[in-house]
């Protein structure tokens, strides 16, 4: 049973030469991996795709690699240590959100799609506009959700090094950022999968020797657990009831709704979870790996729950707030305190081990994202919008082009391929060779952005920050992605109205935001310029992208064409001519 005032917890300098060890294994590790892999193979769909031949299972194990970042275990435990029932809101919304991804994309994107979400769009809409709005959202998407990576990265080395210094954050988030450059220039698509899959088997370990040590602990009285958790939360019953962060006012209730709406919805527009479902030969592997990822995230979140309890059972509330504001930490002092207490061996080791996971964690999906924000710059933006996607060669058949499409007599182009690649000109070789090398380039300059962001966000929870690159990513992606899956009046001009009309109101709704300016937690607490009540945009920005694409649609002079949607349609359920 646990005394009545938990005990203070900080690390002390006993516990930094271990961790400190244990987080240069993983870098070690981990850059064996980009080595080892990077040298198997250049070519294009080496790079963006990992050659295509992963299993189901092992697809699944990095696609819950890709999905379970810091905001999974360091911010959702960190926003139950503080907020109880409304911390675990954000744990359902995250699992729930894959039942739409298995339900509405895995399959047709796999056989609609070559690399990209852009590439899906492309099989109907012809206009070089289409892949500038898509690949630019999708960098935008992607950008947002490195920063809450970088940010919970800041937080635990500063806790390692027992120090609040902002110096130490700084050189962390910038060490974070050269290593996720190096993973994704060298290594590709392939590296980022085994890295993510050897992540995913640390953080499902690590957890569930977490659980089992905390219900030990408790003797497995789960209901002692809560009443523990309530008694030190400094809030009381009020802590396992509804409204201790959203719901005391009309604002944050509208807030809760907003941000769910985004959990729920966004997953199935994120950038580097649709790239992943290209990494297996079919569309029976991709649903299969959905499958999988369900049941190793599903289980995750449940032992995400119970850690967040554990944590103010535990460590309590206050404490947690002292060694970062957001709760960021929370599941290192944790492990702190269930090996031992501050100074005993097991709690060096076990805070130790716990730290270098979810260091691995942030590593693991900084690499991902920035390979999916890279991707769609020089697959999308640079050669599909602004040169003309180069011509590849083909991997399955060849087809005439249908007659409707406007393209050159004769012509002939991949079966599937868009008329967009067919008005290029056919560059060959060296072009897939050169847009790599562009890819390559764009992870360098997006690393940095990222790390210029990322300084600026320190003190934000790093599972909110998540939650607004989830709000912008079920405003502009998946307005679009569904549009074209499944209406065949949609034309080109609304789906880049779609993709603006949601990506551009979720930027400026955050701007104005008690994110950036007006509270002590913004951005920018010395100032005061906002005017929207919501910290989450989703539930303005999510109907006004779907309110666009229509309007857009129906306002288009350029009918839809039925030739390419029946294509699109063919092969999205059947995988005909699938890359």
């Amino acid at each position: 049973m646990t005394t009545a005032t938990p005990p203070p917890v900080a690390p002390t300098g006993d516990h930094h030469d271990l961790a400190i060890v244990l987080f240069a294994v993983v870098v070690l590790v981990t850059l064996t991996i980009t080595l080892w892999v990077g040298r198997r193979g250049s070519a294009t769909e080496d790079f963006y795709a990992g050659g295509r031949d992963f299993t189901p299972l092992q697809n699944g194990f990095a696609l819950s690699g890709d999905y379970l970042s810091a905001a999974s275990f360091l911010g959702v435990a960190g926003l139950i240590a503080l907020y109880g029932y409304d911390g675990v809101l954000y744990s359902i919304g995250f699992l729930v959100a894959w039942l739409v991804v298995l339900m509405l994309v895995a399959e047709l994107v796999r056989n609609a799609g070559r690399y990209t979400l852009a590439d899906v769009l492309a099989l109907r809409l012809r206009r070089r506009k289409v892949r500038a709005a898509a690949g630019g959202a999708s960098v935008v998407v992607t950008l947002l959700y490195l920063v809450a990576q970088m940010v919970g990265a800041g937080s635990l080395v500063a806790l390692l090094l027992g120090t609040d210094s902002a110096q130490a954050r700084t050189w962390t988030i910038v060490a974070v950022g050269g290593l996720m450059i190096v993973y994704v220039t060298i290594g590709g698509m392939r590296a980022t999968t085994w890295i993510q899959i050897v992540k995913a088997f640390l953080l499902i370990v690590g957890s569930v020797l977490l659980t089992v040590l905390l219900l030990v602990r408790f003797h497995g009285d789960v209901g002692e657990l809560m009443r523990q958790a309530a008694q030190h939360s400094g809030a009381g019953r009020r802590y396992l009831e509804p409204g201790l962060k959203y719901g005391a006012t009309f604002t944050s209730r509208l807030d809760f709704f907003s941000l769910g709406l985004a959990l729920v919805l966004g997953t199935a527009g994120l950038p580097h979870i649709l790239s992943r479902f290209y990494t297996v030969p079919t569309a029976r592997a991709a649903r299969r790996s959905t499958m999988w990822a369900i049941g190793l995230v599903g289980g995750f979140y449940l032992m995400a729950i119970a850690l967040g309890l554990g944590a103010t059972a535990l460590v309590g509330s206050a404490e947690v707030r002292h060694a970062n504001s957001a709760g960021n930490t929370a599941v290192p002092l944790l492990a702190l305190v269930l090996g031992g207490g501050n100074g005993s061996t097991g709690g060096v080791v076990l805070f130790a081990l716990i730290s270098a996971i979810a260091f691995a964690t942030i590593l693991a999906v900084v690499a991902g994202l920035t390979l999916a924000s890279s991707a769609a710059f020089a697959h999308d933006i640079w050669a599909g919008a602004w040169r003309g996607r180069p011509r590849r060669r083909p991997f399955r058949r060849r087809a005439a082009v249908p007659a409707s499409r406007p393209v050159d007599a004769g012509d002939t182009v991949d079966a599937g391929e868009t008329a967009d690649a067919a008005e290029a000109e056919p560059t060959g070789e060296a072009s897939e060779r050169q847009e790599v090398w562009v890819a390559r380039f764009a992870a360098v300059g997006i690393g940095a952005a990222a790390i210029a962001i990322s300084l600026y966000a320190q003190q934000l929870n790093v599972a909110f920050l998540v939650g607004l690159a989830f709000a912008v990513a079920a405003s502009s992606n998946l307005p679009v992605l569904l549009y074209s899956l499944f209406w065949s009046r949609f034309t080109s001009r609304g789906a880049v109205w779609s993709v603006y009309g949601g990506l551009i109101p979720a930027i400026v709704l955050v701007v104005f935001s008690p994110v950036v300016s007006g509270t002590k937690a913004a951005l920018f607490p010395g100032v005061d310029f906002h005017w929207f009540p919501l910290e989450n945009p989703g539930i303005i920005s999510i109907p006004l992208g779907f309110l666009a694409g229509w309007i857009g649609t129906i306002t288009s002079s350029e009918p839809a064409d039925a030739d390419r949607f029946a294509e699109l349609e063919v092969r999205a359920l059947t995988g005909a001519g699938a890359a």
